[in-house]
């Protein structure tokens, strides 16, 4: 699949064309925002159906549940959404295409070099699940939907992965990393990843940066990353969220 990444601004602002949607879509991002926390926009039935689900998993929540969280009827609520398979669907979709966007700004971003678009992802993907625990757990219960619905989310899904397979393949080929095979290794380290959204948590002992830095020595030692990409990787900072003070990231733990 051809990689959506259309480069850097003159101006240093990333632009990023979608063609995997249906109307495909331009849009024009801060170098560095797809760091930052993702607000989804959510409406307050589909918040309110997310935190449900991710205090009794979607086959333990019942509609009335969602409905009593909203304050809203549940004759009301299925105005909005066809049933409680559409709210999941709904959230999965919101969550993905936020995935293949900040992805593919990362990527746009990292430019040509294999070793720097690979470690954008990764992080990109890290940060993405650290940030987004709640939306990004809700992954586990994809076997819930409909096949018409599995398969149109799975579509979606496959982008980021076929992006991991092929910077992972850019390495190889450019003498970089070494793996037997690009697609089992970008499906593992893909795991790895989503599991961080099993674990992490804001408020432990981690920053999403941290967890951040000590993925990309796990992914790049993953991919057999030769010396100088391992020595790159170590000397990547933490870097601030795009338009963050330092006032406001946590102050540095004491040891």
């Amino acid at each position: 699949m051809p990689d959506s990444s259309a480069g850097v601004a003159a101006a240093g602002a990333v632009s990023l064309t979608h063609p995997d949607s249906p109307a495909a879509t331009t849009t024009t991002a801060a170098p560095g925002s797809w760091r930052d926390p993702q607000d989804l926009g959510l409406s307050p039935i589909l918040q309110h159906a997310l935190d449900a689900f991710y205090e009794h998993g979607f086959h333990g929540t019942a509609v009335r549940d969602i409905a009593r969280r909203v304050s809203v009827t549940v004759p009301a609520l299925y105005y909005h959404h066809e049933n409680k398979e559409a709210i999941l669907d709904a959230l999965l979709h919101a969550s993905i295409d936020r995935v293949n966007l900040v992805s593919g700004q990362a990527l746009a971003e990292a430019g040509p070099d294999p070793a720097n678009r690979f470690l954008n992802l990764v992080e990109c993907l890290v940060l993405y699940m650290a940030h987004s625990g709640k939306l990004a757990y809700l992954d586990n219960d994809i076997r819930a939907l409909g096949p018409a619905n599995r398969r149109a989310y799975t579509a979606k899904r496959r982008i980021v992965e076929q992006r991991m397979i092929d910077v992972i393949a850019d390495g190889v080929h450019a003498g970089i990393f070494e793996v037997a095979s690009p697609a089992e290794t970008a499906r593992a380290l893909l795991g790895m990843i989503q599991a961080v959204a099993s674990w992490f948590r804001l408020d432990g002992p981690l920053t999403p940066e941290e967890v951040a830095i000590h993925y990309l020595d796990i992914a790049a030692h993953t991919v057999g990353a030769d010396p100088t990409t391992i020595a790159a990787t170590r000397a990547r900072p933490a870097r601030p969220l795009a338009g963050t003070s330092a006032a406001r990231r946590r102050p540095p733990r004491q040891r």
